[in-house]
């Protein structure tokens, strides 16, 4: 494509998952005007200032950098704006667009979604898909709309989860496959020849955002919602219990029994340790048992769990998760 057939491009996005999708815009030849994102922000224990993934992304190409706090304020709008865009491309920006900013280019605002839409609209389809114990999931092209998530779907690929993945190795795939998607849609939309259809409301579900008790280990689930909730919250934030009135983070577990086999019989309460030895940790659940296999202890490092059945530092008997915070 041509400087000159290229549409003027502004591209919205913050963290990694956008960062595919605008390198594929530049490869592919398409004009990225500017990139607006989320301000930098303290990190670590030192709280120094930290640019998004996508900054660093635009500055490697010399591509003016916008990071309003808020994107509604007038002035933000006016500065966005002035870069006269045909076409707004988000990908995981982090703010709502206002209708200014949404009716200005003449190719409208189009966002690369991490779901199967209109299933898990939202700021966490990723997590919720694993926690759900999806099989499938995938990334949609959509128009956007002042609706959470509800504009009309211009293409969508899937991707499967298979039963190792986790919200890390999920996230990389969805972000690769919707940056190939990106550019495969791009020039039947520029054309005109592109179909969107719209979504079906009554089909619709809900990825929020995580909040703190999403993350707390409820053993009296089953062993597979558990293992589900491990995988999908990790490498962040990282599902935990208690231990000793102190929060152990849960960061690996041995999944349960296939379908169809009978889980181990256990005695104790959900949550009580059965077994420890050097291969982990083995709780008591809701219909049987998991395996912990990688645990972090209070102000330290993960390490795995029979490392920390070997300090001696749990047995058999000590119930965990009953002094919740």
């Amino acid at each position: 494509m041509s400087a000159l057939d290229s549409p003027r491009i502004v591209f919205m996005g913050t963290p990694d998952f956008a960062v595919p999708s605008l390198r594929a815009l530049l490869q592919a030849g398409y004009g990225v005007k500017a990139v607006v994102t989320q301000p930098d922000r303290p990190k670590g224990r030192k709280r120094e200032l930290v640019p998004p993934p996508v900054k660093l992304a635009a500055l490697e190409h010399g591509i003016p950098v916008l990071q309003p706090e808020k994107l509604r304020a007038p002035e933000a709008i006016a500065e966005v704006l002035a870069h006269k865009p045909d076409l707004i491309v988000t990908a995981a920006y982090g703010q709502i667009l206002p209708k200014a900013v949404l009716d200005a280019p003449r190719y409208g605002c189009i966002n690369v979604h991490a779901s199967l839409l209109p299933k898990y609209r939202g700021g966490a389809p990723i997590h919720r898909a694993i926690i759900e114990g999806e099989t499938v999931t995938g990334v949609t092209i959509m128009y956007m709309a002042e609706g959470l998530d509800t504009g009309d779907i211009i293409s969508r690929v899937e991707v499967p989860i298979t039963e190792d993945d986790d919200t890390g190795t999920l996230h990389d795939k969805l972000s690769e496959a919707g940056a190939r998607l990106l550019v495969d849609t791009l020039p039947s939309l520029l054309d005109g020849t592109v179909r969107a259809v719209p979504q079906v409301d009554a089909e619709a579900t809900y990825a929020p955002n995580l909040r703190r008790e999403d993350e707390w280990i409820d053993w009296n689930r089953t062993s597979r919602q558990i293992y589900n909730q491990v995988r999908g919250l990790r490498p962040w934030p990282v599902a935990y219990t208690t231990w000793n009135g102190e929060v152990l983070k849960i960061w690996e577990a041995r999944r349960p029994e296939p379908s169809g086999k009978t889980a181990p019989q256990a005695e104790g309460a959900p949550g009580t340790v059965v077994r420890a030895g050097g291969d982990g940790i083995e709780v008591r659940t809701g219909d049987g048992t998991l395996l912990l296999t990688v645990v972090q202890p209070a102000g330290k490092r993960p390490m795995p769990a029979g490392d920390f059945v070997r300090g001696g530092r749990i047995a058999p008997g000590t119930v965990l998760g009953g002094d919740r915070p």
